[in-house]
C-alpha cells in the first residue's frame, strides 16, 4: 500500500469496486435519469435511477425473477434473451411513468458487444425508452430470441451425458432448451400485451 504525506486513501466504494466516481459525475451531470442495468450470475436488475441531493431515487424497476412469477418464462434468468426481457419490462413500466429518455450506466463492468447488459438495453429502447447507444453493441437478434442456445442443444444432444449436464436447469423445469425461441416469443407476447395496454 502507498504510504507518504501526499497520499490519499481512496473512497470506501472506490476500494471495494462499487463505485467510479469519475464516471458516476458525469453521468449524474447529464441531467437525465440513469438507466442501471446489473447482473450476476443467475439473474438480471434494470433500473432507472434518477440523482438526488439525499441520494438515489429508482423511478422504477424490473428483476429478471419476475419473468418466473408473473409471465411464465421457464428459460434461465441469467442469459441474454431473460436480459432483454428485464430490460422490456422495465421499459415498459418507465414510458407508463412517463419518462422518454435515459442515459446508461453499466457500473464497472467492463463493456463488450452483445452482452447481457446490452441485451437489457436494447428491451429498454423497444419498449419506447430513447438511450443514446451505438447499435453494433447490441446482441444480433438470434442471440436475443435464445435461437443460439437452442442450435447448441440441437449439436449436443447425441451426446446424452454431455447434453444434461450442460441443460441440467432447463431439464429440472421441465423445459427442452430447444424450446427457448418459442418461450421467449410467448413471454414477450404477455409482456407487450400486459404493459403496452396500460398506456393507452
Amino acid at each position: 500500500m502507498a504510504r507518504g504525506p501526499g497520499y490519499r486513501v481512496p473512497f470506501r466504494r472506490r476500494r471495494e469496486r462499487r463505485t467510479d466516481y469519475r464516471l458516476r459525475r458525469r453521468l449524474v451531470m447529464s441531467g437525465q435519469p440513469r438507466l442501471v442495468a446489473r447482473k450476476t450470475l443467475r439473474h438480471m436488475t434494470v433500473q432507472v435511477v434518477e440523482a438526488r441531493v439525499r441520494g438515489d431515487e429508482t423511478l422504477v424497476s424490473a428483476h429478471s425473477r419476475e419473468l418466473v412469477k408473473t409471465y411464465g418464462w421457464r428459460g434461465g434468468c441469467g442469459n441474454i434473451p431473460a436480459a432483454y426481457l428485464t430490460g422490456l419490462l422495465c421499459g415498459y413500466r418507465a414510458v407508463a411513468k412517463g419518462i422518454k429518455e435515459a442515459i446508461l450506466d453499466a457500473g464497472l463492468q467492463s463493456p463488450s458487444r452483445g452482452a447481457r447488459v446490452f441485451a437489457a438495453l436494447k428491451g429498454v429502447v423497444d419498449a419506447g425508452v430513447a438511450v443514446p447507444h451505438d447499435e453494433g453493441v447490441l446482441p444480433e437478434e438470434s442471440r436475443v430470441g435464445g435461437r443460439h442456445v437452442a442450435e447448441y442443444a440441437t449439436r449436443l444432444s447425441s451426446n446424452s451425458d454431455l447434453y444434461r449436464r450442460a441443460f441440467s436447469g432447463y431439464l429440472a423445469a421441465e423445459m427442452p432448451p430447444e424450446q427457448l425461441p418459442a418461450q421467449f416469443s410467448l413471454t414477450r407476447e404477455k409482456i407487450v400485451s400486459e404493459l403496452a395496454a396500460t398506456q393507452k
